[in-house]
């Protein structure tokens, strides 16, 4: 007997057959989800004038706390990967929202900043950031949304220990 999810993951992607496995399925659906959160995290950011990439840096650099972060570092906390970072920061400078320097003590480095215009957009989508996740999850409870978090962990980290709990 096919699952209600499954099913309905079959009517949602107009297939008529059967899924391959219980794991092809949980795949296109994670990857119908990703694409579902990305679309609503899009739409509250687009509104600014930013991609969801260049939302990412500056939440990065807002995390730094004014310490200017090397550019590596960044491209190493992007949540998508991302090979055009030095792109990504060229949009973001021309927009006054974030300053790069060479590193004084390392003239290959380049350290980035976030400038006061970027925290003020920054704060301006905080709420509405903080509404569309609100509004993703709200069909789930909080332990819920504890255990996504760790299957989906054990999805990208399958070699690490099963926590205690879960």
């Amino acid at each position: 007997m096919e699952r209600t999810s499954v099913r309905r993951l079959r009517e949602e992607i107009r297939q008529s057959k059967p899924f391959q496995s219980a794991s092809h399925a949980a795949a296109l659906a994670l990857i119908r989800t990703v694409d579902e959160v990305r679309r609503r995290a899009s739409e509250m950011v687009d509104l600014s004038g930013i991609s969801m990439e260049q939302y990412n840096v500056l939440r990065i650099l807002r995390g730094s706390r004014g310490t200017p972060m090397p550019v590596l570092d960044i491209a190493a906390r992007l949540l998508e990967r991302n090979p055009g970072i030095t792109r990504l920061l060229d949009k973001l400078e021309t927009k006054g929202l974030v300053t790069r320097v060479r590193c004084t003590h390392d003239r290959r480095q380049v350290l980035c900043s976030i400038t006061e215009t970027g925290l003020a957009l920054l704060k301006s989508l905080d709420k509405p950031a903080e509404q569309a996740n609100q509004s993703l999850f709200a069909a789930l409870s909080e332990s819920e949304i504890y255990k996504l978090i760790d299957l989906l962990d054990r999805i990208r980290h399958p070699e690490r220990p099963k926590e205690s709990g879960t």
